[in-house]
């Protein structure tokens, strides 16, 4: 049986991910701060948007407007594709700031609506808003952005995985593709596994190094469970037009 795949919207990623990602399946994007998780993530969001498909970005950093605005010089007409109903952005950076939260059960609270943000975010209302929109909205892609949020909010482990177990089950259960950004927490060499990359079905690393006094990004498919892909290093750049991958380059030659 042969799996179908959705296109990441990004030139030459695809061509590494022989096709695209998995349809339904949850990747994990990990990168350090600027190797353009959030270019990616929303790339993947616009090329559905597009082509007639309905996603939703999930933000916990930056407000909704600040992340239109900083990824506005590619001219991808975010706001135009929002108004038209193709791209829907919830604002959870109130989610930081709450100490008070239960990942043990689901509580009943007043659900946070696209253009709406409650004073207090709780995992379970955000949970039920984007179960509930991929529902009622028929969403096929989905984008959190960072996941990184949970280990501040959670400092003890095992609240941490509850919390991240809940969040991976609600995307699943969705049906749609999902793309979870990441950061990564140590030195590329020396790059611990984290506890998000177990849960998800596939991870995409973005690396960032300096070579002969130049800096060097390069994409790897880490992991893609059930199809076959390039695991080798590939150089992309950030453009005018967002991320491009050189598939059949090297990254060192």
């Amino acid at each position: 049986m042969i799996m179908e795949r959705v296109s990441s919207g990004v030139k030459g990623l695809d061509e590494i991910l022989g096709g695209g990602f998995p349809k339904g399946r949850t990747v994990l994007v990990v990168g350090s701060p600027g190797s353009g998780k959030t270019i990616l993530a929303l790339q993947f969001l616009r090329a559905g948007a597009v082509s007639g498909e309905r996603s939703i970005y999930i933000t916990f950093d930056e407000k909704p407007e600040q992340v239109k605005e900083n990824v506005s010089a590619f001219g991808w007409g975010l706001d135009r594709l929002e108004d038209e109903g193709k791209m829907m952005f919830v604002d959870a950076t109130p989610f930081r700031r709450t100490r008070s939260s239960s990942v043990r059960k689901y509580e009943a609270t007043v659900p946070i609506t696209v253009h709406e943000v409650l004073p207090e975010v709780t995992l379970s209302s955000l949970v039920e808003t984007v179960k509930r929109l991929a529902e009622e909205e028929e969403v096929t892609r989905l984008a959190i952005d960072p996941i990184t949020s949970l280990w501040v909010r959670y400092q003890s482990p095992i609240k941490r995985r509850r919390a991240m177990l809940m969040l991976f089950d609600a995307f699943s259960s969705t049906g749609a593709t999902c793309l979870v950004t990441s950061e990564m927490r140590t030195a590329m060499l020396s790059r611990k596994f984290q506890l998000e990359e177990f849960l998800s079905q596939g991870v995409v690393l973005l690396r960032t190094a300096i070579h002969e006094g130049n800096v060097v990004r390069a994409v790897q498919v880490e992991k893609m469970r059930g199809i076959a892909h390039d695991p080798q290093l590939r150089p992309y750049l950030i453009g005018q037009n967002g991320i491009e991958v050189f598939a059949k380059d090297k990254v060192f030659k």
